[in-house]
């Protein structure tokens, strides 16, 4: 299991488990987390999934090209922790803290 802490653009905070193979995008739209919309569903042709990674990141694999082309195109400006959360999997780390930009689109 890994723990994924959603911290909001105001300051909240929401803690789920998922099982080993969820992406953080899945575990946030299962559970009605605000703030991220998946409009691709996962396939990572769309950036409305953008988190930046603030605990756990350091032992992710590195975003793909792809991924990093579509960093370029968020709604709020990327940074050096951001990624899409569609291509964060369960399994790779205990814990993971994302916090979700103000805007998707």
């Amino acid at each position: 299991m890994t723990t994924i802490l959603f911290r909001q653009p105001d300051g909240s905070e929401r803690m789920i488990e998922v099982e080993a193979g969820t992406s953080v995008m899945q575990a946030a739209i299962l559970n009605g987390v605000d703030g991220i919309v998946g409009e691709c569903g996962g396939s990572a042709m769309c950036a409305t999934c953008h988190v930046h990674v603030e605990e756990g990141g350091e032992v992710l694999d590195a975003a793909s090209e792809t991924e990093s082309e579509m960093l370029d195109c968020t709604a709020t400006p990327r940074d050096a922790c951001s990624r899409l959360s569609c291509q964060l999997f369960a399994g790779h780390v205990e814990r993971i803290t994302v916090r979700i930009p103000e805007r998707q689109v």
